[in-house]
């Protein structure tokens, strides 16, 4: 893996993070304030489950 990969993997990460806020902005205020409602357990298992799922996607 070079830099550019990496400067590759960082901007789809802005753009697709940045879409939400940009097409709907009450949509996500109204997410965030269900995730604050989730326990941290709950939280914690949507986010391994993200981390695998990243993983074996690179694979």
């Amino acid at each position: 893996m070079n830099w550019k990969d990496l400067l590759n993997a960082v901007a789809l990460l802005l753009i697709m993070e940045g879409l939400m806020p940009f097409l709907s902005p009450s949509r996500l205020k109204q997410a965030y304030t269900q995730l604050l409602s989730l326990p941290d357990k709950t939280l914690r298992t949507i986010g391994l489950v993200s981390v695998i799922a990243g993983i074996l996607l690179l694979f």
